[in-house]
């Protein structure tokens, strides 16, 4: 089989990389092409995967449509010379577009409900939409909804096991209070007028009363914030996160993070509210909050860091958690391997009952 994953965004990596090697393992030619978008291309070298270079993010919407266009025409030609029989992407119209002028078949996984230009021309050419069970809107037969989250594609027990020796490297220990805090820039195409914490400094300084206070940031950072900033690779941040007395922050893929590997999460952003992971981990497990107003949300992360407790009752609602929730690369894997028939089969349980076929994996038996 022969298959092409697009890579827009560094969560990508991580989304496919586990799905990458299990099919390569089982024989199958993968072809990554990838655009140049934060530490995306430093990902894919550390984890030893070829790819072909398409694209650059760059500042401004008029740039982001121009840029848009150019990846179909590049993904295009690639796809006509490789003539893959599936382009897989995460929200990704290029891919949608290149696929159906081929008559290829696309599969478009996405959890983001207010990506609403990018969804409007991606959707009407996908074949298949992945969606988690718990995605806000009915996008019609084509949508396949899973019972899991993006974030469990990687950070499932199956896929992610923490390394304590991360600590070690940044001066810290197994029970030490630490808080890890996210700032993003606020140029991606679904992020444009949004907002998230607004006193930055001050954010910080209050927080650091109850721990030391570690920031990762997309963007430049003030001087006096320079101080508290740690470069690590996302696999290390991974493991800070599971070991972390609390997340807040701007990003909301790190928010997801922290709520499935069981430590308090809060997620500060105007799109709180707007999608229905973060509305499912906040309602249903109780592993999150989501806040628009900075104040209101430091409020929080103050009550959760003064109660000891905390730590332990997020462990135990993430099992239960788990206990829900799939192996969402064993998911992956199980629809492309047995295609057309799982999408069939799937389609036709609309009730959600069918099980996962035992040999791709799901270590707690959850529905899919």
């Amino acid at each position: 089989m022969r298959i092409l994953i697009d890579i827009g965004h560094p969560a990508h990596v991580h989304f496919f990389k586990n799905f990458i090697r299990e099919l390569e393992r089982k024989g199958h030619t993968i072809l990554i092409t990838a655009r140049k978008k934060e530490i995306s291309l430093d990902l894919l070298s550390e984890y030893h995967f070829d790819f072909t270079l398409i694209g650059e993010q760059k500042a401004g919407k008029f740039n982001l449509i121009k840029e848009w266009v150019a990846r179909d025409f590049q993904i295009f030609n690639i796809a006509r010379e490789f003539y893959p029989d599936f382009l897989l992407g995460v929200g990704n119209p290029s891919v949608a577009h290149a696929a159906k002028l081929l008559r290829r078949k696309s599969i478009i996984f996405t959890d983001t409900e207010h990506a609403k230009f990018a969804n409007r021309i991606t959707f009407p050419f996908a074949d298949v939409i992945c969606t988690p069970s718990c995605f806000k809107y009915n996008i019609g037969p084509k949508q396949i909804r899973y019972n899991g989250y993006h974030e469990l594609a990687y950070l499932h027990p199956n896929r992610f096991t923490p390394d304590p020796a991360v600590l070690t490297a940044l001066g810290l220990a197994e029970g030490d209070p630490f808080i890890i805090v996210r700032f993003v820039s606020w140029e991606a195409s679904h992020d444009v007028g949004q907002y998230g914490i607004r006193d930055r400094a001050g954010f910080v300084k209050a927080l650091e009363q109850y721990g030391r206070v570690l920031i990762t940031s997309e963007g430049a950072l003030p001087p006096e914030l320079q101080p508290y900033r740690i470069r690590v690779s996302p696999e290390k941040l991974h493991v800070l996160l599971y070991y972390a007395a609390l997340y807040v922050g701007e990003g909301g893929t790190t928010a997801a993070e922290a709520a499935v590997l069981g430590t308090p999460s809060i997620f500060v952003s105007s799109l709180a509210g707007t999608m229905g992971n973060f509305i499912e981990l906040e309602e249903t497990y109780n592993l999150l909050y989501s806040f628009t107003d900075g104040n209101v949300a430091l409020g929080r992360a103050i009550e959760i860091l003064q109660d000891p407790a905390n730590r332990e009752n997020w462990r135990i609602k993430r099992e239960r958690l788990l206990g829900d929730k799939i192996d969402v690369t064993a998911f992956m894997i199980w629809l492309v391997e047995n295609y057309p028939r799982s999408v069939e089969e799937l389609q036709g349980h609309p009730e959600v009952q069918s099980k996962f076929r035992r040999e791709y994996g799901d270590a707690a038996g959850a529905e899919i």
